[in-house]
């Protein structure tokens, strides 16, 4: 016959929400992570401004040092997108406004999609970047949002 041995011990269970002062700097806390990680990624505010990218976002997505894109708009002055017409050229707005980053920052949900990315660099090839975004909320609004990039 089997012989059963059961001991009970104390229940850890975690809050079932996270509390009002970690909540209200959560944006700070992805802006300080986004800044120190290892992957290429990329924090925009409600207004679409850059607030932190990682060093290797800015290899990837072709824009220089961090510090230079910081408070720049994503679109209008730092990050150049292309279609994926043999043409290559520009995005329109419409186009723009359905790019992962911006559509979790609308949509309050996850996005995914491919984008081109144009680079100034002489014989580099434009990258093709598969990016992940998710919505970063502050006191239970969308106050900006994440992305994460990975090379196709």
């Amino acid at each position: 016959m089997a012989h059963v041995e059961l001991s009970l011990s104390e229940v850890f269970a975690p809050a079932a929400r996270t509390p009002p002062e970690q909540e209200s700097d959560n944006f700070g806390q992805w802006s300080a992570t986004v800044f120190g990680a290892a992957e290429p990624c990329l924090l925009i505010d409600v207004d679409t401004r850059v607030v932190a990218v990682s060093a290797a976002g800015c290899d990837l997505l072709c824009l220089g040092c961090p510090e230079d894109v910081i408070g720049l708009p994503l679109l209008d002055g730092c990050l150049s997108l292309l279609d994926f017409t043999a043409n290559r050229g520009e995005l329109t707005e419409q186009e723009t406004d359905k790019i992962p980053p911006l559509l979790a920052l609308h949509s309050g949900r996850l996005a995914r999609g491919l984008l081109r990315v144009q680079t100034s660099t002489a014989g580099r090839s434009d990258p093709t970047v598969d990016a992940i975004s998710t919505p970063v909320l502050t006191g239970g609004k969308v106050a900006g949002s994440l992305t994460f990039f990975s090379e196709v």
